[in-house]
């Protein structure tokens, strides 16, 4: 991949602590998300170092999910509270997370103490000579819809690698924006995306070495990464105007592929947020230049959206009913659901649940405990993620040894009634290690099998009470139908009288300027 080319270190030359902790990184977020993109495609493929910013709406399972997705070796700055239990610094600090903001009476230049500036010290070191690290450059977990208070560590520590990078010979570091999104970030089985910007082009840096010209330079560029952080991460005002954007997007995806003559069906997250973008673009674009038109639209978007949810109804439900509702498509999807049920009775489902019920109910009870402990919305990710790290292994490790203790100890009853069987006698003879090793690995796999399975049935009912939504005529079908077509076709319309992202002819901006500042009319609108 790109990005191991930036940096030029191979997978296989990792840590191989580092290597074990990706990998257990992995498994926990492919079991926390059910689906996670990652876009690189213009990452630099270079020797110079990289720094990763992006903003932190998800506290622990931001830094886990950037280790395990991202290739080659990342130093990762995290707030020194997320190293409070002993456990977890040593969990993060293997997988090559660094605490920071750690406090000190002995102030530094540039606003910093003695403790932050030692670690962003040997970090821009690490950077300069070719190192890869993430930062969240808010400095604190938040659940707002934009990006709240960029600090100006990462521009300080920019500032140290690239004098170092100066003195040595070596090419500035790259500065990449990263996109993080997540569906729901507190909820489980939802979608996540990893969308790496182009470099950032940053101003040169000042010729005196005396701290007024510093801290302007550190002023600047602490501005454009915040700009760049607001763009990537698709940030507005609110988490309504933020879901409204994404409803439309839907509409307009739909419309698209109605007029291409495409298939109605669901897009992956990656091309969902690409239509975001390009939908928050356009809408800033015209809420600047066109305010009345922009705003009467939203405001017919948003009166149909609760239409909508006040039906319990998507505007997906309402762009994939087909013109001719019929009963064959309703025994269709009652016959796929009944085959999605029938294999969840099956040995994968009972070993997960065996294995993992009761662990699972202690989350739920913990998660009952926090909120009424009045904890944020957005540590419940974090919560739930490390009490995994505990309890499942917990709970597998007795379960393993419980069960063996049962077929193989010459006390256990169990023992005895095998031991006369012609075919279970075998049982009694099998090695209690292996036994305990093949339980041990059988409860997580149990668990991943049983959650494609489940996903099947998800899907299967969603398609069940949609066909049966569909065939209830009190939805007033025809109009809800028309007055998203009409929705839709004026969205497509207006997009395609602009320049936006995605567009053969679309330009990024500048870095430290939003899309909507280079957005432009076309003299001729195009699809």
């Amino acid at each position: 991949m790109a990005l191991e080319r930036a940096v030029g270190t191979s997978v296989s030359r990792l840590p191989v602590l580092y290597r074990l902790f990706r990998s257990f990184f992995r498994f926990l977020t492919n079991v926390w998300f059910r689906e996670v993109s990652v876009v690189d495609d213009e990452c630099p493929e270079d020797d110079a170092g990289v720094l990763f910013v992006t903003w932190h709406p998800n506290g622990l399972v931001d830094p886990m999910l950037m280790t395990a997705r991202l290739e080659g070796q990342l130093t990762t700055l995290v707030h020194h509270r997320l190293f409070a239990f002993p456990a977890v610094g040593w969990l993060f600090r293997s997988a090559g997370v660094v605490p920071i903001g750690m406090t000190d009476r002995v102030g530094l230049n540039l606003g910093g103490n003695l403790a932050t500036s030692t670690v962003l010290a040997s970090t821009a070191t690490h950077l300069a000579n070719g190192g890869r690290v993430l930062m969240f450059p808010e400095e604190a977990t938040h659940g707002r819809a934009s990006v709240q208070n960029v600090r100006s560590g990462a521009a300080r520590l920019l500032l140290s690698a690239y004098r170092e990078a100066v003195a040595s010979g070596r090419p500035f570091p790259h500065v990449v924006p990263v996109g993080l999104h997540y569906s729901d970030s507190s909820r489980f089985r939802e979608r996540a995306a990893i969308v790496l910007d182009r470099p950032m082009t940053l101003p040169s840096l000042p010729e005196a070495t005396t701290e007024a010209d510093d801290r302007r330079w550190v002023l600047e560029v602490t501005q454009a990464i915040g700009v760049e952080l607001q763009r990537a991460n698709l940030a507005k005002t609110t988490w309504e105007e933020r879901t409204l954007i994404w409803k439309g997007r839907s509409l307009v995806q739909a419309e698209k592929g109605r007029q291409q003559g495409e298939r109605m069906e669901r897009h992956d997250y990656a091309t969902s947020l690409m239509a975001a973008r390009r939908l928050r673009a356009g809408w800033e674009f015209m809420r600047r230049h066109d305010p009345s038109v922009a705003d009467a639209l939203a405001a017919r978007c948003r009166s149909h959206f609760d239409d909508l949810e006040s039906r319990s109804l998507t505007p997906y439900d309402v762009d994939a009913r087909p013109e001719t509702v019929t009963a064959r498509g309703a025994a269709r999807a009652m016959a796929s659901w009944s085959w999605a049920v029938a294999w969840m009775f099956g040995l994968m489902t009972w070993g997960a649940m065996l294995g993992n019920y009761a662990p699972y109910k202690f989350q739920s009870l913990l998660e009952r405990w926090t909120r009424r402990a009045g904890v944020d919305d957005t540590l419940q990710g974090s919560i739930k993620v490390l009490s995994s790290v505990v309890v499942f292994p917990m709970w597998w490790l007795s379960l393993s040894l419980a069960i063996t203790w049962v077929l193989l100890d010459t006390s256990s009853p169990v023992y005895h009634a095998f031991s006369t069987h012609q075919i279970l006698q075998y049982l009694t003879v099998l090695p209690p290690l292996g036994v305990a090793v093949v339980l041990m690995l059988f409860w997580p796999l149990s668990a991943r099998a049983h959650m494609e399975l489940y996903a099947r049935l998800v899907r299967a009912t969603r398609s069940v009470r949609r066909w049966v939504a569909w065939r209830d005529e009190a939805n007033d079908w025809d109009d809800l139908v028309a007055t998203q077509r009409e929705l839709a076709e004026a969205l497509v319309a207006l997009g395609s009288g602009l320049v936006l992202p995605g567009d053969p002819d679309w330009q990024d901006p500048p870095s430290g300027r939003d899309d909507a500042d280079v957005v432009q009319r076309r003299s001729a609108p195009v699809l």
